[in-house]
């Protein structure tokens, strides 16, 4: 029975609030659902190992059982907390099926005691809750039906630019549904009728940060880099930006940092326009230098 690092599963540290936790689970439940992976069965075991690592942090009780004896994989007999008496007895699995986690798994919390109905099972058929997968609220382990479901749904910054199409299981049922061009964070997305009982779904729109590209209002903000050749006698450089490719002129005498405009190239906006990007420049100086540039860059030391 080999030991298993929930913690490393969702990749949060072993301090994560219940928060961090959640966002983990969200973002990679979401890369590794089979309904975007159809017939990939590395994918599916991903995400059936992803789905017990959150059943077991998003439990208070179970993350302390794991975290005092997991290192052993079975709780002590009389042990007198949760776990007791060989089961866990209680605990919201949230629409996972416990007799097909893991053996490290079973030895911790058995397979007896949930609350709610009968878990759903995955992978192969796997459905996993909006309130699981999306963060919304109204639809537990109990499957009760109710008037309408809310949720996030996280996309990335590219994805609310060009605009997605996603998919989403609400109650056993795949939804598909497009995220138009230049959403912002915070938008709201209707499902009408699609929910339990013929109830609406509806949807917060999420916008994930993104390691190049920094959103202001309807303006954009990168980093390019400039050889220092460039920077000093002036050129063009390509940056890329979120549609595509874009030409900056820089001026002879550039320094690092700098702020210039690309006009248009930013968010796009409700009129049809767009915003503006602004691009820093990074100016650069290779990291092997041959023998003609260091004797060109000892002349121009000399010569400033």
């Amino acid at each position: 029975m080999a030991y298993k690092d929930y913690y490393d599963v969702l990749g949060v540290s072993r301090g994560a609030s219940e928060a961090d936790i959640k966002s983990a689970y969200r973002r990679l439940a979401k890369q590794y659902h089979p309904d975007k992976n159809a017939g990939d069965e590395k994918a599916a075991e991903r995400f059936k190992e992803i789905g017990e690592a959150y059943a077991v942090l998003s439990d208070p009780e179970k993350r302390q059982v794991f975290d005092q004896f997991g290192h052993t994989g079975q709780v002590p007999p009389g042990y007198g907390g949760p776990g007791a008496g060989g089961g866990f007895q209680g605990g919201d699995f949230s629409g996972f099926d416990p007799g097909q986690f893991s053996d490290f798994f079973q030895g911790l919390f058995g397979q007896t005691g949930r609350r709610g109905g009968a878990g759903q099972g995955f992978p192969g058929g796997a459905q996993v809750n909006l309130e699981d997968l999306l963060g919304g609220g109204g639809m537990g382990g109990g499957r009760r039906f109710v008037q309408n479901v809310e949720g996030e749904l996280q996309v990335t910054l590219a994805e609310a630019f060009s605009g997605s199409d996603e998919v989403i299981n609400v109650d056993g049922k795949r939804l598909s549904l497009r995220v138009p061009a230049g959403t912002r964070d915070g938008a709201r997305l209707r499902l009408a009728g699609q929910g339990p009982g013929g109830g609406d779904v509806l949807l917060t729109i999420r916008v994930l940060e993104d390691a190049r590209f920094e959103l202001d209002g309807d303006h954009l903000t990168t980093s390019v880099d400039v050889p220092a050749p460039v920077a000093a006698l002036g050129g063009d450089v390509t940056v890329q930006t979120l549609g595509g490719k874009g030409n900056l002129s820089v001026p002879p005498g550039s320094s690092g940092g700098r702020r210039m405009r690309l006009r248009g190239q930013g968010w796009p906006k409700k009129d049809g326009t767009r915003g503006d990007l602004y691009v820093r420049l990074n100016v650069t100086v290779p990291a092997a230098l041959s023998d003609e540039q260091k004797d060109l860059y000892r002349r121009l030391r000399d010569l400033g």
